[in-house]
């Protein structure tokens, strides 16, 4: 696998192309930042902050491929997705509809700017390391099911550097049951490449969205959060060209006994 160590050296090209999409990410980042100081609704802010987030892709020559947009329910769903890179935050609020609550590790409210930023469009954030702390944030994603709102979760909670798709936290699933809503899976390819963990410039690349069929609160996999995860995760695998590494690891185990 990749790492900092066998990473081969980056033309003086790519060097150029990574400042390049670099500068255009943070000027849409300054007008986002200037649109959620300035507008007054919620509903404004957001869509000011989706056109601003899809903005970097195109002025940057990275198409993105969205397939699947009607899967997503009119009325309230939970959207999950794989995580490898910090565009996929990005990309999501870029070609979700702008009605979505994006659920955040808790260390992002400290980032100059960009906390600012993700507060002002209503993110939920998640305390990771602090146990009373992650049990407070998991009842604040229920309460917000139950409202009714939309929320778009990465259920692996963080990327890594090398492929694969990594356990699913429960999270996401318990807020779906809670809701009564459905669960929408969405896959996401390319965004490891451009952007690699550990990584600071970006690559040129081609990005895909695939937004799948929902899962209701009427199917079966909904008796509990374990099943819910599972099913989602096959879903998401059967389209992700990345390895489980959930089997892999599986695999490894009964290898060394």
């Amino acid at each position: 696998m990749a790492n900092s160590e066998t990473r081969p050296r980056r033309s003086i090209g790519s060097i150029l192309y990574g400042l390049y999409a670099w500068t255009t990410f943070l000027v849409c980042v300054l007008v986002a930042f200037f649109c959620t100081l300035l507008v007054p609704e919620l509903d404004r802010r957001r869509r000011w902050v989706t056109a601003c987030a899809r903005a970097p892709f195109p002025l940057s020559g990275v198409k993105v491929e969205v397939t699947g947009l009607g899967n997503i329910p009119p009325g309230s769903s939970v959207v999950v997705a794989n995580h490898a890179s910090y565009l996929d935050g990005m990309l999501l609020q870029a070609y979700l509809p702008p009605r979505f609550s994006y659920v955040i590790k808790g260390e992002m409210q400290n980032t100059p700017v960009i906390g600012f930023l993700l507060r002002r469009i209503g993110s939920k954030f998640v305390e990771r390391f602090d146990a009373s702390g992650s049990a407070r944030d998991a009842r604040n994603l229920l309460k917000a099911a139950k409202g009714g709102e939309s929320l778009a979760i990465f259920p692996e909670g963080t990327f890594i550097v090398n492929p694969g798709l990594g356990k699913f936290r429960r999270g996401a699933f318990a807020a779906a049951i809670s809701g009564g809503a459905p669960l929408v899976p969405v896959v996401i390819n390319g965004s490891r490449h451009i952007l690699q963990a550990e990584t600071f410039l970006p690559r040129h690349g081609h990005l895909r969205i695939d937004i799948l069929t929902p899962i209701n609160p009427e199917d079966p996999a909904f008796r509990d959060h374990l099943s819910l995860a599972q099913l989602t995760r096959q879903r998401i695998l059967a389209v992700l060209n990345e390895p489980d590494l959930l089997a892999e690891a599986a695999e490894a185990s009964t290898i060394g006994n």
